[in-house]
């Protein structure tokens, strides 16, 4: 069971919206210098809906070949269609990746037995080991943990990222999956506490631009340690808020290129931070020590 700081790293990008081969080898060397535990690759914040399917493949091909084993990557291969998700996930155990992320499909609204069909139907076709996710927010489909349950009986389904920020719900999936079947945070905010109260890690975006700390953070809270977790996390909570100024990844991929560690590339719909808005994520990151002294806790 992978355990702790897992980025949901962006995928960066030309301003001309080409991927950027050599900033996404920065970025997977500097997560693993800095104690990340695991990468996902393509993603939401890795923009997986303004990636083509053949892009899609690519990225997770070269996080694979870049991460080198060094790191466990993670690919994200959920899709509001059945095969495509399908072929997704089939993509990313041929890139060689440790697992999938397969994200809840979204805007059609599937009913809880449509969502445990396309699941059950998913892992049945691919032999990878599977991690729901769960983000409703986003996807307008909220999976219970009742269906979660059902799908944790399957051999392959090892985990769940909830991205609720619904701590209640916590003891409930623990007691219906069982102590080995993985519970992530997907929610920073509330990423700490759920740490604390027994999850298993979070897959976050904050650790793309302060992986140290988000490691420091898990590492004291999955230990117990809730005074030395809080406080870490203390540092990091403007960022938790500030970097969802609008929407993910758009203040995100702003904040690494400040720091020089990628481009200024999006793609559209999704645009450049608005310029009111950067002193806000600017004094979030200084917060945080991040691009200066780091504050200590």
């Amino acid at each position: 069971m992978l355990r702790g700081s897992i980025v949901a790293l962006i995928t960066p990008m030309h301003e001309d919206g080409r991927v950027d081969d050599e900033a996404l080898r920065r970025l997977v060397d500097w997560h693993v210098a800095e104690g990340t535990t695991a990468i996902v690759s393509v993603g939401t914040t890795g923009e997986s809906a303004t990636l083509d399917e053949e892009e899609h493949c690519v990225v997770m091909r070269r996080t694979v070949e870049l991460a080198a084993g060094r790191i466990p990557v993670i690919g994200g291969t959920g899709a509001n269609a059945t095969t495509e998700a399908i072929r997704l996930t089939r993509c990313a155990k041929d890139a060689g990746v440790d697992a999938a992320l397969l994200v809840t499909p979204y805007y059609n609204k599937p009913t809880q037995e449509g969502l445990y069909l396309h699941h059950r139907a998913v892992a049945e076709a691919v032999d990878l080991p599977q991690i729901l996710y769960n983000v409703p927010g986003r996807t307008a489909c909220d999976m219970s943990p009742e269906t979660t349950a059902r799908l944790a009986e399957l051999p392959n389904v090892v985990g769940l990222k909830d991205a609720t920020g619904d701590l209640a719900r916590l003891p409930r999936l623990r007691a219906l999956c069982g102590p080995d079947f993985a519970l992530y945070s997907g929610d920073d905010a509330t990423g700490c506490e759920f740490m604390l109260r027994g999850g298993d890690g979070v897959i976050s975006v904050t650790n793309n631009v302060a992986p140290r700390l988000m490691a420091r953070m898990c590492a004291a809270a999955l230990a117990g340690d809730r005074q030395s977790a809080m406080d870490i996390n203390a540092l990091l909570d403007p960022l938790h808020h500030d970097l969802f100024a609008q929407s993910n990844p758009i203040p995100v991929k702003w904040a690494l290129a400040e720091l020089g560690l990628a481009g200024k590339g999006i793609r559209l719909p999704l645009t450049w931070l608005t310029e009111e808005l950067h002193p806000r994520v600017r004094e979030a990151m200084r917060h945080a020590g991040i691009g200066g002294p780091r504050a200590t806790p």
